[in-house]
């Protein structure tokens, strides 16, 4: 690709933001509601809920490294990413609807479990090639400033939505007299709303990126690397495996408590009802987050990559710290409001790494297969979180608060890891520039 071609645009900036966005919305759906509709009508057990959720993390594991490998080999007219970023954006959008009706309808556990599952695996579908599509496009120097305004938009889905679940579901509470959000919200007849919103923003964005983002051509023929071998090659490289193994224990950290908030406000504020608070908080971190990731972004450009991560690590760090020892509403409230701007930067500083090392490498025909594991560390953790979350909450008398100080330990190892990668802040312009 050339010089020109990489420019950065903001129109193909936008393009992918707005994907990015819709995608958070679908994140948002599962993570606002999914814990309360297993508690409202299936079960309290902390594993079995775990067990359920966990299912994210499976198919985050899996499929991802698998899709993200074949993209970088497949050819096609509309390009390497696009066509798996289109079928997977649908089919995502209509399991939303899916999931719906088949709670409305009384579904059996398992039946929910696989519809979930299948919404699970369709938006894992074509996350490395999200991923993939940005270094692909944007050059090395300017990627912090596209992940930026990219994860300004991720995390304003998540916000748009977890607002409109809490407006909705205390609205419902207000109508119907009903405490319980998940049931009022059906007695209102509104709880089709937020999958419906997802759903639509899903499609759309799918086939706007289709319709509008041209994708670059890929460049003569991709350099032999068999599915097992990129995998060991990553291994045997230290500033990769640090990297991922960072990215891992953070992500495990954040969904200790995402996985987790309705049981760690019941257990901050010793009720149940908590649906529309929850979801309140999750909307008040998403705003915090967007001025994270407002900042990071271009730091990440300014001042170096090592120290403009493990600044945003530190920042992420001291809410867990103090976790254990929040007893009201609102000691919770700004706790998880400063882990969102420390989160936020986080994540804007942590995407462009992968496409930077491999741009210093001459390896950037391997963007999907790196991305594709980028994803699995991140969401080997949502796997771990579910059952050893639950697990941990079990043993610690379904105190939920446990999970602060567990994950800051995580948080804390992964800090010396950045730390230790030697290439991380070198600069060196790729072949052609």
């Amino acid at each position: 690709m050339s010089n020109g071609e990489r420019k950065f645009k903001w129109s193909v900036i936008l393009g992918l933001a707005l994907l990015g966005f819709s995608m958070s919305t679908g994140w948002a759906l599962n993570k606002g509601l999914t814990f309360k509709l297993l508690q409202a009508k299936y079960t309290n057990a902390p594993t079995v809920i775990g067990t359920v959720l966990a299912l994210q993390g499976l198919m985050g594991l899996i499929v991802p490294p698998i899709m993200g490998y074949y993209s970088d080999i497949y050819r096609s007219g509309l390009g390497r990413r696009v066509p798996f970023i289109l079928a997977g954006g649908i089919l995502a959008g209509l399991t939303a609807i899916a999931l719906y009706l088949g709670y409305i309808a009384g579904v059996s556990l398992m039946t929910f479990a696989v519809l979930l599952a299948l919404f699970y695996f369709f938006m894992y579908f074509f996350v490395a090639q999200y991923r993939s599509l940005m270094p692909d496009i944007v050059k090395s120097g300017v990627r912090g400033k596209a992940s930026g305004v990219i994860t300004l938009f991720e995390w304003m889905g998540n916000l748009v939505l977890f607002g409109s679940i809490a407006f909705i579901a205390a609205s419902a509470t207000k109508t119907t007299g009903i405490k319980n959000g998940i049931e009022a919200m059906i007695k209102a007849g509104n709880f089709w709303m937020p999958f419906t919103v997802v759903a639509f923003f899903l499609i759309i964005s799918a086939i706007y990126v289709t319709l509008k983002i041209r994708e670059p051509r890929a460049e003569g023929e991709l350099p032999e690397e068999g599915l097992w071998d990129y995998l060991k090659a990553i291994i045997s490289d230290k500033d990769f495996l640090n990297f991922y193994i960072a990215q891992m224990l953070w992500w495990l950290s954040f969904e200790f408590v995402a996985v987790f908030l309705f049981g760690i406000l019941e257990s901050v504020l010793g009720t149940k009802e908590v649906t529309a608070l929850g979801n309140a908080i999750m909307a008040l971190f998403n705003v915090t987050v967007l001025i994270g990731a407002i900042v990071g972004g271009p730091v990440y450009d300014r001042i170096g990559r090592r120290r403009s991560i493990l600044i945003s690590g530190v920042i992420f760090l001291i809410p867990f710290l103090f976790g254990w020892f929040v007893s009201t509403r609102g000691e919770i409230t700004g706790l998880i409001a400063v882990a969102g701007i420390g989160w936020g930067a986080l994540m804007a500083t942590s995407w462009p790494v992968i496409g930077d090392l491999l741009t210093k490498y001459q390896k950037e025909a391997y963007n999907g297969r790196y991305y594709g594991v980028f994803e699995a560390v991140k969401s080997f953790p949502v796997l771990i979180a579910g059952t050893v979350g639950g697990f941990i909450v079990q043993l610690a008398g379904s105190n939920y608060k446990i999970l602060f100080p567990v994950g800051a330990i995580f948080i804390a190892i992964s800090l010396p890891l950045v730390w230790g990668m030697k290439h991380l802040d070198v600069e060196s312009k790729p072949a052609g520039e």
